[in-house]
């Protein structure tokens, strides 16, 4: 196609070609789309009807969990359809829905993941100011502003990556739209100003990624001074799983977006998309409730309520 405006549709990638695989892939990816559901919307319900957690650590992680809800969402069902009907066409309209929602998500996950670090310093670290400096009011602006920079980064990528002339046919070598393989279809030096952006965004991540690295450095330091063995153990209980949701996040997106096209292919392209886009979220909810026995208590007496309520 000479531009991106004369092609009515894209082809996603294709998991496998025998219908035998393609239906193992349905049933794997429905799998992890249910479990993902299910563990996100426990927490949601959890954090919204149990007034002991309302506080500023389960607001952002509800928040964090109707991201994730939606993340995933933008992405597996296309794919399941695509693999349940033996096509591989996602529309014009589409990819770009599915570009500007993932891209929006996954942005205000991140601008999300770096306050909730800054929650965990100030509650470890300065406890007393923790009411002052995290109120209701300042954790619903800053919910408000990962939110409202996702949303901004969103609509820049979009317009500027389908204002570009792709002429290298509708081909994307991955099961979602996804900007760096939107850019190989480009034919002309025009994709360098959405690379530009790139390494724009990719910078301001770092900085926040420099934070959250800061904020878990001062949070140890303080951990380890704590003379209870059972105060240590809460501590990290909070923050060793958000740590590790943020470096597997950070190091997946970091690495699909900005590796060099010399150690690009298909099939790393494809693992690398599942470990930072379909992974977290389903892992998400194991992660934080296997380690915090406040939601495990919560989710318990969720679940006593409704098979006691059934009855």
């Amino acid at each position: 196609m000479s531009n991106s405006s004369s092609s009515s549709q894209f082809l996603l990638l294709a998991f496998a070609d025998t219908r035998e695989l393609q239906l193992l892939h349905f049933w794997l990816f429905l799998g992890i789309y249910l479990a993902a559901l299910l563990g996100n919307g426990l927490i949601i319900t959890a954090v919204a009807f149990h007034h002991c957690l309302h506080t500023p650590m389960y607001f952002f992680l509800l928040n964090l969990s109707l991201l994730d809800l939606a993340s995933i969402s933008t992405t597996l069902p296309k794919s399941m359809a695509n693999s349940l009907w033996n096509t591989r066409a996602i529309s014009y309209t589409g990819c770009a829905a599915q570009l500007f929602f993932f891209l929006f998500l996954i942005t205000a996950e991140f601008y999300l993941l770096t306050v909730m670090a800054y929650d965990r310093y100030v509650a470890i670290c300065k406890p007393l100011h923790h009411r002052t400096l995290l109120g209701s009011r300042a954790c619903a602006h800053m919910a408000a502003a990962a939110w409202g920079t996702g949303f901004l980064n969103a609509v820049l990528h979009t317009a500027n990556t389908f204002s570009l002339p792709l002429c290298k046919g509708n081909a994307v070598d991955q099961f979602f739209c996804e900007i760096p393989q939107i850019l190989k279809l480009s034919c002309s030096d025009a994709y360098l100003r959405e690379v530009g952006l790139i390494v724009v965004s990719a910078c301001l991540g770092f900085g926040c990624f420099v934070f959250i690295v800061v904020s878990y450095v001062q949070i140890f330091r303080a951990v380890l001074r704590i003379p209870s063995q059972q105060g240590r153990h809460r501590a990290f209980s909070t923050c060793l799983p958000h740590l590790a949701v943020v470096s597997l996040f950070v190091s997946t997106a970091v690495f699909s977006h900005l590796k060099p096209p010399s150690v690009s292919s298909p099939s790393l392209d494809l693992v690398v998309a599942v470990l930072y886009s379909v992974v977290p979220p389903a892992l998400n909810p194991l992660i934080y409730s296997m380690r915090n026995q406040e939601l495990k208590d919560a989710l318990c007496k969720l679940t006593h309520w409704v098979l006691f309520h059934q009855q």
